[in-house]
């Protein structure tokens, strides 16, 4: 019988995680055709509307109840913006592992976003869910991202060798694919000791984005 995650909201000092809403679609469109995030990430270019409803009808639900994971949405509790996603995936349900991925909305970033919804996700999973590893994979020259990982108390386990897909985009205005190194870390519940619950720094970063077959 396949686990799932529990359908909640998470909420911290500053942020509201939730469910995603279909209210969310024209900010969720904005904030995923961003440069960085296309750079960073596997999401579609040009991110439309469509695939916007498509994840936030469809896709962000099925993570949770296929057992695969769970998706969040992040807002700002007073203004209930969006502000970001932290998602999980590849859960393991033996181990009581799963990976963690992260995108911060453009007009968000310098805020600590990042790092506050991470860190309160991996205190959710450690404490409520008994789980015993959380993994994070970050592009070898994305230096934002991997502060993000080193504040919230990950160790870097290793590299993983021409293991992703990034974007860079040409004079012309284009965009062309670069193979890249990727980072692996880990967060484990002892790591958490010590570590700060309350708004970080302005690091803001992006994980490397889950692919889904149906945007390829």
């Amino acid at each position: 019988m396949t686990s799932t995650f529990p359908d909640i909201s998470i909420s911290t000092e500053r942020l509201v995680l939730r469910p995603f809403e279909e209210a969310d679609v024209p900010a969720l469109t904005e904030m995923m055709n961003d440069e960085l995030v296309t750079a960073w990430t596997s999401v579609p270019h040009p991110y439309t509307t469509r695939d916007a409803r498509e994840w936030v009808l469809r896709t962000a639900p099925a993570e949770r109840t296929s057992g695969r994971g769970i998706v969040f949405a992040v807002a700002e509790f007073l203004t209930q913006r969006l502000v970001g996603i932290v998602h999980l995936s590849n859960t393991d349900w033996r181990v009581l592992a799963t990976e963690v991925a992260y995108v911060t909305a453009p007009w968000a970033r310098g805020e600590g976003y990042a790092s506050e919804s991470a860190l309160a996700v991996a205190r959710w999973l450690f404490q409520d869910q008994k789980f015993e590893r959380l993994e994070l994979r970050t592009a070898a020259d994305n230096t934002a991202s991997q502060q993000v990982a080193q504040k919230i108390g990950c160790i870097s386990e290793g590299v993983l060798r021409n293991a992703w897909i990034a974007r860079t985009q040409t004079e012309g205005g284009g965009w062309i694919e670069v193979r890249t190194d990727v980072i692996v870390w880990s967060l484990l519940p002892e790591d958490l000791q010590g570590v700060h619950g309350g708004p970080m720094d302005d690091t803001d970063g992006f994980s490397a984005y889950p692919t889904y077959s149906d945007w390829n």
